[in-house]
């Protein structure tokens, strides 16, 4: 139920695994785009623009979190590569410590401040109440958003990255039975597709631990391996928060953004909730691939073979190469009926927005695909510290956009923001990633 990543073609490799993960994370977005679908053509644009407010908020906590299980899941990679599986079962288990502490502080903490956070952010007054009643109940669930990122990042750092997508899959059929049921027969509104969404995500986080736990001899720990360790959950908050504060350090220029948007009017931000909604679905290669490279570095680097290092990373980049100009063409020919997979028609304005928004995304694609793998390369090497100052790029970037190209050219200077910012980040993580290869082979001289 393994996969060694450390031996056998780099490219054969990273498309057998990253094609599962990437089901995965298509069946993950399904939560969402399910859930905006329901609300933007139930509902109304307002509601649609309700939910898209709080998506910089959500990014902020949420990605924290699923920062630090693939951070946690990192040094399970290197001792599985290594072959060392005492020390492996020590990070799983004080992953389980660790997780069930951030997330009981963070669900409380998130809860009590979201109406604040969205009053900060200047949400228009006619959204405000239906952003609350959406977000809190998200931040409410952060315990499962926990539980199955871990169990996932722990199942995919052994080489696994298929049994997570079955899970997912069973997850997105009960959401959209859910968001039905909720919003269309019991009228809860928007409320209810976060309902759903939470229930959906507990189920497939409950699953994912109970597969580890029955399929995994290698993970059968023993009562000194359970145990808290000090030294362990210094190593492991080592890897797991500098990859949460990447997400949430890059979320808080988002929110910035957002705050800017919001500025614009409703139908602004329905257009680019809607935008979106339909670029994440495209970005969706990029993130499996890396993912991909995390567990692929990690184990490679814990195996020391760093001569596939390198031909990994010109793999990726190929592949990703290849889909960017693909994902441009289809959305230069398809962003307008693709928009309105979340609109009415008759909402012309808010059409044509969207659609101005997909392509400026679509344009920069590849430059998001080099974040994505060089940054989780760098990470699965060992220096996640890096990550926090690739997203301070990231930031510094929609900063500028929020203050200067929102004020002089409108919702066009809003659509700039992710190129900007990924080329920020590029700028950072190139020179970064030969820097970490120059350490790591010194470190092996001596």
């Amino acid at each position: 139920m393994t996969k060694d990543l450390t031996k056998g073609s780099p490219i054969k490799l990273i498309i057998g695994f990253a094609v599962p993960f990437l089901f995965g994370l298509l069946f993950q977005q399904f939560y969402s785009v399910v859930d905006t679908m329901i609300v933007g053509k139930c509902l109304g644009p307002e509601a649609l623009a309700a939910v898209g407010a709080t998506g910089s908020l959500n990014f902020l906590i949420i990605g924290f979190c699923m920062g630090v299980c693939n951070g946690f899941a990192i040094p399970v990679a290197q001792y599985f590569g290594g072959g060392n599986e005492h020390q492996l079962r020590k990070s799983v288990g004080n992953s389980i410590w660790l997780c069930s502490i951030f997330s009981l502080c963070m669900g409380i903490v998130t809860v009590i401040f979201c109406r604040q956070f969205l009053v900060w952010m200047n949400t228009p007054k006619d959204i405000i109440h239906q952003s609350y009643q959406y977000i809190v109940i998200i931040f409410a669930g952060i315990p499962v958003i926990y539980l199955y990122n871990m169990c996932a990042g722990i199942i995919r750092s052994l080489g696994d990255s298929r049994t997570p997508v079955v899970f997912l899959a069973i997850a997105s059929i009960l959401n959209i039975i859910l968001d039905f049921t909720f919003i269309l027969i019991f009228h809860s509104g928007v409320w209810g597709a976060a309902l759903a969404t939470v229930i959906s995500q507990a189920v497939s986080g409950i699953l994912c631990l109970f597969y580890m736990g029955k399929k995994y001899v290698i993970l059968k720990m023993n009562k000194e391996e359970r145990q808290w360790d000090t030294a362990v959950v210094k190593r492991l908050c080592v890897m797991g928060i500098p990859m949460g504060l990447q997400y949430s350090v890059t979320a808080i220029g988002s929110v910035i953004l957002q705050t800017a948007v919001n500025s614009l009017g409703t139908w602004a931000v329905a257009a680019i909730t809607a935008g979106a909604k339909v670029s994440m679905f495209f970005c969706c290669p990029f993130d499996a691939l890396g993912s991909t490279m995390a567990t692929y570095g990690g184990q490679n680097i814990g195996a020391g073979k760093l001569e596939r290092i390198g031909k990994g990373l010109k793999a990726a980049l190929g592949i990703a190469f290849i889909y960017s100009i693909a994902a441009l063409l289809i959305m230069i020919g398809f962003a307008r009926p693709l928009t309105l997979l979340f609109l009415n028609e008759g909402n012309d304005n808010i059409i044509s927005m969207a659609r101005t928004f997909l392509l400026w995304n679509s344009a920069a694609y590849f430059l998001l695909s080099i974040v994505n793998i060089v940054r989780f390369l760098i990470q699965g090497l060992g220096f996640s510290i890096f990550a926090i100052f690739s997203g301070m790029f990231e930031m510094i970037a929609r900063i500028l956009v929020a203050f200067l190209f929102v004020p002089m050219w409108g919702f066009t200077g809003a659509c700039m923001a992710n190129a900007l910012a990924w080329v920020f980040a590029d700028l950072f993580l190139i020179p970064a990633y030969y820097r970490c290869m120059r350490i790591i082979k010194r470190q092996r001289e001596f």
